[in-house]
């Protein structure tokens, strides 16, 4: 067995928790916004941990797809547009 408290998120701003369980399902009264879910979360000292450079690395890899898939896609949609006009 395992000793366990619940916090609000209220309650949980300025600790710091070394294990965390985040229940994000509807509670029975009030709501659940992304606010209470970063509340949460931040409190973990996982998510307080700097990234890792090879997770940058890849958030960099991905955004550079990204951009290359808009520009790409804008492309196309510009050339079916000339195409439609002509038809």
């Amino acid at each position: 067995m395992t000793a366990v408290y619940a916090f609000t998120d209220y309650r949980v701003q300025g600790q710091a928790i070394t294990c965390i369980l985040v229940d994000i399902a509807t509670p029975p009264t009030g709501g659940l916004n992304l606010f209470n879910l970063y509340v949460a979360l931040s409190r973990s000292s996982i998510f307080q941990a700097t990234h890792s450079p090879e997770l940058l690395a890849e958030d960099d890899r991905l955004d550079g797809l990204d951009l290359h898939t808009r520009q790409w896609w804008q492309e196309i949609s510009a050339t079916h547009t000339v195409y439609d006009n002509m038809h």
